[in-house]
């Protein structure tokens, strides 16, 4: 399924106006795609995530997920979405520290009531792609910064999401574990096909998608 965002628009109180982070934004991504989302800081780049991962309902504008228009549902509604057709990959693993490798990603399913035989064996699989099979019953604090990125992927894999978020994944990283990581999900988003948006402050990084928007700062539109 694709992402479609229509005219998005955010703003905040900025004294007795309101300022803009995101002023009309038009972005599509089709089903197996890789957008690459750029531009200086303070343009927006996080709170376009936010908007396209159902976390915030923008001013203005249209979220739209497989064709199925996102404000129209109820918080409820958004939520549920949100855990089943979006997976969201942030710059920290962000890994409980006591459950393992596997626990890490079978705990998706569990909060969305589909734990069984079948997702214990997807855990698996998808850390089997990401090579941590020999990683599986290892805790957070036996595991690289690579490799804690890499089961953050395949968590937000786990659901077989329509939807792949990546807010600068491989920022905390050195260079050579980011290009491993970053390898990684255009990879996995190729294979499952995932409509996915991935926000990068790197030129190299981003020349890996199938395509770059830049985000300007002065108007947050796409150019």
């Amino acid at each position: 399924m694709s992402l479609v965002l229509t005219d998005i628009t955010v703003t905040v109180p900025d004294g007795r106006e309101q300022r803009a982070i995101l002023d009309g934004v038009d972005l599509s991504v089709d089903a197996g795609e890789t957008v690459a989302v750029s531009g200086p800081s303070g343009s927006g780049k996080s709170t376009l995530l936010s908007v396209a991962g159902l976390l915030l309902r923008p001013g203005r504008g249209h979220v739209e997920i497989g064709g199925v228009d996102a404000g129209a549902l109820s918080d409820r509604e958004r939520t549920r979405v949100r855990g089943r057709s979006i997976g969201i990959v942030y710059q920290a693993a962000n890994l409980l520290p006591s459950l393992t490798a596997r626990q890490q990603v079978e705990v998706v399913a569990h909060v969305n009531g589909r734990l069984d035989r079948s997702a214990r064996m997807r855990a698996v699989e998808l850390l089997t792609h990401v090579g941590l099979e020999e990683r599986l019953r290892a805790r957070p604090g036996e595991l690289s910064g690579g490799e804690r990125q890499r089961v953050a992927l395949a968590r937000a894999l786990m659901m077989e999401p329509s939807v792949l978020l990546a807010d600068e994944p491989t920022a905390s990283l050195d260079p050579t574990r980011g290009a491993e990581v970053m390898r990684l999900l255009l990879e996995e988003a190729t294979r499952l096909g995932t409509a996915t948006l991935l926000v990068t402050h790197d030129d190299t990084e981003a020349a890996l998608a199938d395509r770059q928007v830049v985000l300007d700062r002065a108007s947050s539109t796409v150019g």
